[in-house]
């Protein structure tokens, strides 16, 4: 299986320590060669990365990781960067030929959760979020976390940054269909922003998101200066 990584953004909250966040060295290593790094160890044996904002040094750093790992990592342009998340997955679907993992290039993971995902997402055809049900967890910012609501047999029933009630954590692991790039394509057309969620959103009226548990697997969206903080001391001691 493939994974897309969204590496469009700009990162502005973490602007004071790289100018690009991908590239943003925890501990000496870039953001989105440890995100490369778990989802190999996790069976994954292909990349599509997609590049907006400070494109080129992010590809010069990929083409070296590529011949360095001895990996497979295409590049996907978004030229519309500026605007929602999802339009990414859409500027990766033109290489894509079937199921496919969706990764953030800033979402630190134990690789275990990707492995487990991709083992329960084998042989269905819907979209599969992993998803955090511990409502505690420490490591995430409240103001910025995406999410989720679920109901009968863990079907996605809202996902977004503000909904209530919620009862589970959007950590930025999913397999998914082809068919999630044409719903964020329907969004658009229907005069929505075109945004990762809303796509989301749109299969469950076909049966077709739902949720996997993470039980209590490392996960860290490093999105500002705190969270940087977190991710080199989690992995100072993961090492």
């Amino acid at each position: 299986m493939k994974a897309v990584i969204l590496a469009a953004g700009q990162g502005t909250r973490l602007r004071s320590i790289a100018a690009s966040k991908p590239l943003a060295p925890v501990l000496g290593v870039p953001l989105i060669e440890r995100v490369i790094d778990a989802a190999s160890q996790a069976g994954i044996s292909g990349f599509v990365v997609v590049v907006g904002y400070e494109a080129e040094p992010l590809e010069a750093f990929l083409a070296e990781l590529a011949a360095r790992r001895g990996l497979a990592i295409e590049i996907a342009r978004n030229d519309r960067w500026r605007e929602s998340n999802g339009l990414s997955v859409t500027a990766a679907r033109p290489r894509l030929d079937g199921p496919f993992a969706i990764l953030m290039s800033d979402h630190l993971f134990d690789p275990g959760i990707l492995g487990g995902l991709m083992a329960h997402a084998q042989g269905r055809d819907d979209l599969v979020l992993a998803v955090d049900r511990r409502l505690s967890n420490p490591l995430v910012d409240l103001d910025d976390v995406t999410r989720v609501e679920t109901g009968e047999g863990d079907a996605i029933v809202r996902i977004g940054k503000h909904i209530a009630p919620f009862d589970a954590f959007d950590t930025g692991v999913f397999v998914a269909p082809l068919a999630l790039a044409d719903e964020i394509e329907a969004d658009v057309a229907a005069g929505g922003a075109g945004s990762l969620s809303a796509g989301v959103q749109r299969l469950p009226a076909v049966g077709r998101a739902s949720t996997w548990d993470i039980g209590d697997r490392f996960w860290l969206d490093v999105d500002d200066a705190v969270a940087f903080g977190h991710a080199e001391r989690e992995e100072a001691r993961r090492a």
